[in-house]
């Protein structure tokens, strides 16, 4: 039969991982929460989570777990902690890990974690901060179906949708596919409504008429009126990490062995810009119609 999951553990309390623990607590778990920062501990607490102060705290006291990392190395020095996980052997605990990885690290770490007795899900999500504490994020996931059916209450309390995707690896290589067309579409609808501008119809005038047209996206349709065209940038997802996840697409197109030019140049574009959006600018910045030439090729 398998284990009631009620206590959940989230390591990574920043702008995603808070929001998932407080609306995992709202929909009735215990949450245990940790995070390398005392002012991100102090933040938990205050919106009544439980913060423990060691990460082995929350690694042993929970019945599921729930990750939101900035990098696949910090995935990795989680689940290999000492005193953690692979020596804990009182009943199976599913790590579901939201952190955009690449698809070889979550491989390895789910055979590692298998081999304790435990489950791995890579599950990136969709969303941002706001979809993470409303609770209504897109999950993709990748692992075995044993350990996605375990993980399922946790998974739903999370997202309005948590798809199976594939085996372990399959819900990264989503994301990044994802992540590289979200970047591509806030360099090319950025640079078409700037044209718009110049040649004299206002950028909300005309990404109204390409909403309801066959060039609209989640950039024009989402990002600019929420956060471009206002000018407040703060989506609550940072430049850098969008650079980060370009980057491991494009290592992903070159351990396939493909040749993918406009990417490639994508790429490129979000690297040379780095003077003029920094990384921890928010990444919405990419397509805001203000910027110079000068900045866009800086």
């Amino acid at each position: 039969m398998p284990q009631d999951i009620r206590t959940v553990g989230v390591v990574g309390l920043g702008n995603m991982g808070l929001g998932m623990a407080t609306t995992l607590a709202g929909r009735g778990f215990t949450v245990l929460g940790h995070d390398i920062s005392a002012a991100r501990r102090a933040l938990a607490a205050e919106a009544g989570i439980a913060a423990a102060p060691t990460l082995a705290e929350v690694l042993r006291g929970a019945d599921a777990l729930v990750f939101s990392l900035p990098l696949a190395r910090d995935v990795e020095a989680v689940v290999t902690a000492p005193g953690g996980l692979l020596d804990r052997h009182d009943r199976k605990v599913v790590v579901i890990d939201t952190s955009t990885s690449d698809p070889g690290t979550s491989r390895r770490l789910a055979a590692l974690l298998a081999g304790a007795g435990h489950g791995l899900l890579d599950a990136p999500v969709s969303g941002g901060p706001s979809g993470a504490a409303a609770g209504t994020l897109t999950m993709m996931i990748g692992g075995t179906a044993e350990d996605y059916a375990l993980a399922r209450p946790v998974l739903e309390a999370m997202s309005a949708r948590a798809s199976h995707v594939g085996p372990s690896g399959a819900g990264n290589i989503v994301k990044l596919v994802n992540n590289l067309l979200v970047a591509a579409h806030l360099i090319t609808t950025g640079e078409a409504m700037r044209l718009s501008e110049a040649a004299g119809l206002s950028a909300a005038e005309a990404v109204a008429v390409v909403n309801t047209a066959t060039g609209r996206s989640a950039i024009s349709e989402v990002m600019f009126p929420r956060w471009i065209l206002p000018g407040s940038f703060d989506s609550g997802f940072s430049a850098g990490l969008m650079r980060k996840d370009v980057r491991l697409a494009l290592d992903l197109a070159a351990e396939a062995g493909l040749d993918l030019p406009l990417s490639a140049h994508v790429g490129r574009i979000w690297q040379e810009t780095q003077g003029a959006i920094p990384d921890g600018a928010d990444f919405t910045r990419m397509a805001d119609i203000r910027r110079t030439e000068d900045q866009h090729d800086a």
